[in-house]
């Protein structure tokens, strides 16, 4: 079997995609030469790999373990809250129908010395669902309060924004505003783009097939629609219609995902144990 191909990616985006789909017990500890050989099954070079786990212990997403001679890496409880969070949208989009349900309005007035954590707010408020309306202003079609709230507290920030939860006034063409937030042209090109690569392999879980390319398949496909909730913000059907062909793109992603997580997984096992 031929694996997707064309597969681009970060290798540093790429470990937290494998930590996220194969290491259920977040506090499993895995060995640095099983997390290289895996990335270079991925098309990354040892050095991009070894560079890619030095610089996510930088940022606290990972620790170091020492066994003997060997090193091990760990999710940090920074990691792990964040692998939880991207859990929760990535199995929960477009799975049941959005209801009209009160918005979140974010604005901040950040200073220069703080760009490090606008950028990291900017990341965090697109995985909650955000678009950027205007410069430091974001909108999101869900009651987000306790999330940013969290974030706000968190990064340090929450003197420099303001907050505001309620429902868009009903007089005004709020799809207006939202297109303007979002880009769902792109979007929906993207979820075809999706089926169109993947679809093809909708079968493929029903057949006996090798280990390391179930795990080649699988984690490819969790890494390409991972970047769904960062681009999806998932309005009610009242604001805007879903986006064509996310419903083929969720069931084929559980479908995938769901059928060759065995194989994948002892490929995976196997490379870190």
């Amino acid at each position: 079997m031929r694996v997707v191909p064309e597969f681009r990616a970060r290798p540093q985006d790429l470990v937290i995609t494998l930590l996220g789909a194969y290491l259920p017990a977040r506090d499993q500890a895995v060995w640095s030469g099983g997390l290289v050989r895996l990335l270079g099954e991925l098309g990354f070079s040892t050095a991009a790999a070894r560079m890619a786990l030095t610089r996510l212990v930088g940022r606290d997403l990972l620790s170091r373990v020492r066994d003997g001679r060997r090193i091990h890496y760990r999710v940090t409880p920074r990691c792990a809250a964040l692998l939880r969070e991207g859990d929760e949208r990535i199995f929960a989009l477009g799975r049941t129908p959005r209801r009209a349900e009160d918005w979140t309005v974010l604005w901040h007035a950040l200073p220069d010395e703080r760009r490090t954590e606008r950028g990291r707010l900017a990341r965090r408020l697109r995985f909650l669902g955000f678009g950027n309306v205007q410069d430091a202003t974001w909108i999101a079609a869900h009651d987000r309060e306790r999330e940013v709230a969290a974030l706000l507290g968190e990064l340090d920030i929450a003197a420099y924004a303001g907050l505001l939860v309620g429902r868009p006034a009903g007089s005004l063409d709020f799809a207006g505003l939202a297109r303007r937030a979002w880009d769902f042209d792109d979007l929906a090109a993207r979820y075809r783009g999706f089926v169109e690569t993947f679809g093809p392999y909708a079968d493929t879980a029903a057949r006996r097939i090798d280990e390391r390319d179930a795990f080649l398949l699988r984690t490819q496909l969790a890494h390409v629609f991972r970047a769904f909730p960062f681009l999806d913000p998932e309005l009610p059907a009242d604001v805007m219609t879903p986006p064509e062909h996310r419903g083929t793109a969720v069931a084929l992603f559980h479908r995938l995902f769901a059928g060759l997580r065995a194989p994948a997984q002892r490929h995976f096992d196997a490379a870190v144990a």
